[in-house]
């Protein structure tokens, strides 16, 4: 009897299948060696997707400008047009600019840091964009960022912050 059941016992050890501890610990080797690869990688990715955003969006303030000067300026640059802009109390714009002349929509943000754009300037010298300065943020919180004028209108570089 003692032996019948020892050979079950032994039968049953043979059926068994899986993964030893050994195959196990050397998957989790594996994806940590891949894990450790794959993260600073897609951290360079998202960084430079947020400088390409940011870059796109100086470019769009550009195009924008280009607009503003076409029609309210009869085509000739000035040597700086501001981004915002001012309205009196009467809504009689007091200060031109992109944003309040609607040339560019007044909730437009700086996407590496999603803040709201509250000023900034493009400055002009002899009708050839010279840079971009955005200032982004809230009034207790304001960033400056700076970027070049061949950058802007090529769509590439990024921008400095001040």
């Amino acid at each position: 009897m003692r032996t019948a059941v020892m050979k079950r016992l032994g039968k049953a050890k043979e059926d068994q299948k899986g993964f030893t501890l050994i195959e196990l610990l050397a998957v989790i080797v594996i994806l940590a060696v891949i894990a450790a690869i794959a993260v600073p990688l897609i951290g360079n990715i998202i960084n430079k997707s947020k400088k390409d955003s940011d870059i796109a969006t100086a470019r769009q303030i550009y195009d924008a400008a280009r607009l503003y000067v076409t029609s309210e300026e009869a085509g000739v640059f000035p040597d700086t047009i501001k981004i915002v802009g001012t309205k009196n109390s009467s809504g009689v714009i007091t200060e031109k600019g992109l944003i309040v002349n609607g040339y560019l929509d007044a909730d437009i943000v700086l996407p590496s840091s999603k803040e709201k754009i509250v000023g900034g300037t493009l400055t002009f010298t002899s009708g050839q964009l010279d840079k971009v300065t955005i200032v982004a943020g809230t009034g207790t919180k304001e960033e400056t960022w700076e970027f070049a004028g061949a950058d802007v209108i090529k769509g590439e570089g990024t921008g400095v912050k001040k």
